[in-house]
């Protein structure tokens, strides 16, 4: 078999797997590189194994949830939006549904359905697939010419790097996407992780450990006080210290600076003065009860003893000696119950990277390289990255198409 294609794309990912069907429908030459035996292996695991695949939202509101270089985005989400990334997995076989956020899933809830749509998809269009490490990309007087994998030199004129971030490196995304960019002279930015869960030392976490809270309001502050971020929804203590879809989308707005706070509203549903009289009327219920035994209609039980130390009150004090001052630190503590955050999970435990290759050196129409002809990227190895709820895979879809338009 030849060893000369048309386009080389390297990763074989959600961009990847797209990148490859545009090319092959395109009539071009493809060959698709991927190091794992399969492809697909991070996208099987996307949306707790459901695939989260867009966000059913206009470009304003999608660039809105993208922290990091939005503007270099605005032209890559127009001409392949969330509506056409929906069209296009239905045109395969793979009805979606919108759900709570916007938030778009195949109506199986089987993330491997969507890698099987686009595998089979690309081998009925005759992409080749090669399955081996590529360990550097060729480029002579400005012009990528192609990979070597294995020791075989592999050419085309088109290579798309699509490789992924740090994140989740048993499936494949190892950083090694940054090391084949920056040895063909691009910059590539300081990397960390994002919607990952976050570690605190605080006791009641570890006190918690496995109780998952919902429907509470969660809230970001940064060290000097500035709240940074607020959302609904639901949240889980472990013995680091917490994590669960509102941790998880918080992280992003860390900016990678610690320690900061995480404040909790149980009861957002209730403002201060409604939630008073809800404790009075538990209270009067439970009038012979200790405090202790007489928080069971408020909380879950596991929270009950930790909350209660942190209020300060004896945890034997009889309900109907509460003062009312208490009963006001009580209430305070429902809807802003603080813990200390002091770091990140590791990279690894990230759902997706913060940072990658400089949208500087990138051509936000094409993808392609400004320093490399040829060269091009899409997907999570550029310094692009969104909040949780399908922006993430819309990113990887749209600069992929992108990359694979010819131009």
């Amino acid at each position: 078999m030849t060893n000369a294609f048309d386009v080389i794309i390297v990763g074989g990912g959600a961009a990847g797997l797209f990148a490859a069907v545009q090319c092959a429908r395109g009539g071009r030459n493809t060959a698709l590189f991927e190091r794992n035996s399969e492809c697909g292996k991070k996208l099987d695991i996307t949306g707790k194994g459901r695939c989260n695949l867009t966000n059913d939202c206009p470009r304003e509101e999608f660039l809105a949830n993208v922290p990091t270089n939005p503007r270099f985005l605005t032209g890559a989400i127009s001409r392949f939006s969330p509506a056409d990334t929906v069209e296009f997995f239905e045109s395969l076989g793979v009805p979606t549904k919108v759900e709570r956020g916007k938030r778009v899933f195949p109506q199986s809830d089987r993330a491997h359905d969507v890698t099987k749509a686009l595998a089979d998809e690309c081998r009925r269009l005759g992409v080749r697939f090669i399955h081996g490490f590529v360990t550097s990309v060729r480029a002579e007087n400005g012009e990528v010419k192609g990979v070597v994998c294995g020791g075989a030199f592999y050419s085309a004129q088109t290579v798309i790097l699509c490789t992924g971030g740090a994140s989740y490196p048993r499936t494949g995304s190892d950083g090694n996407g940054y090391k084949l960019a920056a040895a063909l002279g691009h910059t590539v930015t300081d990397i960390r992780p994002s919607l990952v869960p976050l570690v605190s030392g605080d006791k009641l976490c570890r006190d918690c450990m496995g109780l998952s809270l919902k429907n509470v309001g969660v809230s970001l502050f940064s060290r000097e006080g500035k709240k940074l971020f607020s959302e609904q929804g639901e949240m889980l203590f472990t013995h680091f210290g917490v994590s669960g879809p509102c941790v998880l989308s918080a992280s992003a707005y860390t900016g990678g600076r610690f320690p900061c706070a995480l404040k909790i509203d149980l009861k957002p549903a209730l403002d201060e003065k409604t939630l008073d009289k809800r404790v009075l009327r538990d209270f009067a219920e439970r009038s012979n009860r200790e405090l202790k035994n007489a928080l069971d209609g408020l909380l879950p039980q596991k929270l009950i003893a930790p909350f209660v130390a942190r209020s300060g009150i004896d945890p034997r004090t009889p309900v109907n000696s509460v003062t009312r001052e208490q009963r006001a630190k009580l209430v305070s503590l429902f809807k802003s119950l603080e813990i200390s955050i002091s770091g990140a999970r590791p990279i690894a435990e990230a759902i997706i990277t913060s940072g990658g290759v400089s949208v500087k050196e990138i051509d936000a129409k094409t993808m392609e390289s400004k320093l490399v002809k040829g060269l091009r990227f899409a997907g999570e190895i550029i310094d692009v990255d969104a909040y949780t709820g399908g922006f993430n895979l819309q990113i990887a879809f749209s600069t992929a198409y992108a990359a694979s338009r010819q131009t």
